[in-house]
């Protein structure tokens, strides 16, 4: 009962925060709507939620991560950016920002989130692209579950293995290079993982978003993707290994347009976001690991896990790693 009465207290608190600024949401309601670009997919609860709290009319526009730094540009440049919130991984948030895209806005509501999300005056981070193992609980016996990221080199996962291409999908490539970083001990060791893994021949894909369906259907039996599809494709029989060592993703990260048609609208969006009540909504609902404290996806075990960021890789880090990759796994 005492938990559940802390909860409560911290979402009323984050609600109240949100609603602080009474100046601010008439501002809004003058301006009466808000438009959301983001790569983030199933979000549309959390857009209903905002438009009945405020009366104001969110519109949500999703691109896809491989599309959104272009599409961004394109309209920002031509004067055509209808966007008033932008949401994608940080490191295309970082590149917008470069570009003069991003106007500068700290939102109360993240007054509680970790330093390290707060230290930008223009990206807010909230959450991380967590990348894990997910597999087929009806085929993989639970002696048989990975522990560890090195057994994926069994010679018992030849073929039965899927993940998005490494030559190609830059969050795929952070990923490997955050192994090297955070969880192998030597370039050496790292590189036998790479070799063990090239050897087993995994399927590969475009994207973190086709990598579950092989396992649903039994074709392959595990995936290096997002352990939020256990959510997002229940009640399919996916389950998460548990390994000893951390869970990595890219952080996401949200800004204010600079060309924001609604800029009052745009900062209540923003505050009301990052309020524990939405990102409760965004975790139980979509799966997605959020940065708001004490909120976690209702995966089991994923509260003791322990998510890192991994670090932002530049354009040339990306296209490096990815020619050697390449070569690893004899990709054309």
């Amino acid at each position: 009962m005492k938990k559940v009465l802390i909860i409560l207290s911290a979402l009323i608190l984050a609600s109240s925060v949100f609603a602080a600024d009474s100046d601010l949401a008439q501002k809004a309601k003058a301006e009466g709507q808000v438009s959301y670009y983001a790569n983030m997919t199933a979000i549309q609860p959390i857009m209903d939620m905002f438009n009945e709290k405020t009366g104001l009319k969110g519109k949500y526009t999703r691109i896809s991560t491989s599309k959104f730094l272009p599409t961004v540009l394109t309209e920002f440049q031509a004067g055509k950016l209808m966007a008033d919130v932008l949401q994608a991984p940080l490191p295309v948030m970082q590149m917008l920002k470069a570009k003069g895209v991003l106007a500068p806005y700290t939102s109360p509501s993240a007054a509680n989130y970790p330093t390290w999300t707060r230290e930008d005056d223009q990206i807010q981070a909230f959450g991380i692209e967590y990348v894990g193992l997910i597999y087929n609980k009806e085929l993989v016996q639970p002696g048989d579950v990975p522990k560890r990221y090195e057994d994926l080199t069994d010679p018992k996962w030849k073929n039965k293995i899927v993940m998005a291409n490494p030559g190609a999908h830059a969050t795929t490539i952070s990923w490997l290079v955050g192994l090297k970083e955070n969880v192998f001990k030597s370039e050496a060791e790292w590189m036998q993982f790479l070799k063990g893994l090239a050897a087993n021949r995994p399927m590969l894909v475009k994207s973190f978003g086709p990598t579950p369906a092989p396992v649903e259907s039994g074709e392959k039996h595990i995936a290096i993707s997002m352990p939020k599809y256990i959510i997002t494709k229940a009640p399919a029989p996916l389950d998460w290994a548990r390994v000893e060592q951390p869970l990595m993703g890219t952080p996401r990260g949200m800004a204010i347009s600079a060309s924001a048609k609604n800029p009052n609208a745009a900062k209540l969006f923003m505050d009301f976001w990052l309020t524990k009540e939405a990102m409760a909504k965004l975790s139980t609902e979509v799966g997605e690991y959020v940065l708001a404290p004490d909120v976690f996806p209702p995966i089991d075990g994923m509260d003791k896990a322990k998510v890192i960021p991994i670090r932002t890789l530049s354009d040339e880090e990306i296209s490096s790693y990815g020619d050697m990759f390449k070569k690893i796994f004899e990709l054309p």
